[in-house]
């Protein structure tokens, strides 16, 4: 999928008003995502996000990921956006239900196994809980 794709995605399903903003939450929900899974992992899934969006899943310095869970990652995307916590739970949904179409099934696998199964929700999986 190209980055224009992805946006446009993300745009419909956030039904944001234009593709700039899509990208900002994206990038939102990509940076939050980038503390709570490990480096390797995130090297993965990064490689199969258009450029130059993959760029807001690079870990930094950070050598482990953060155990937080669903609604903490909710609170990061609403600091991240300037955004209440519903409205960073919509779009968490909207970034990752995107990812979920982006991606091979093995690496959304992948993903979904370094997240307790409250995630799952939010790629637009049922919740294995």
């Amino acid at each position: 999928m190209r980055c224009d794709e992805f946006l446009a995605e993300v745009r419909d399903v956030g039904e944001y008003e234009d593709q700039r903003e899509a990208e900002q939450v994206t990038r939102a929900v990509f940076s939050v995502l980038a503390e709570r899974l490990p480096g390797s992992t995130l090297d993965h899934l990064a490689a199969q996000i258009p450029e130059p969006l993959d760029e807001a899943l690079d870990p930094g310095d950070r050598l482990e990921a953060e155990p937080f869970g669903v609604e903490e990652f909710y609170v990061r995307v609403a600091e991240e956006t300037g955004a209440l916590p519903l409205t960073a739970r919509q779009d968490s949904g909207a970034v990752l239900s995107t990812v979920a179409k982006a991606v091979s099934g093995g690496e959304l696998n992948q993903v979904l196994s370094h997240l307790p199964s409250g995630y799952a929700v939010m790629f637009g999986k049922p919740d294995l809980a």
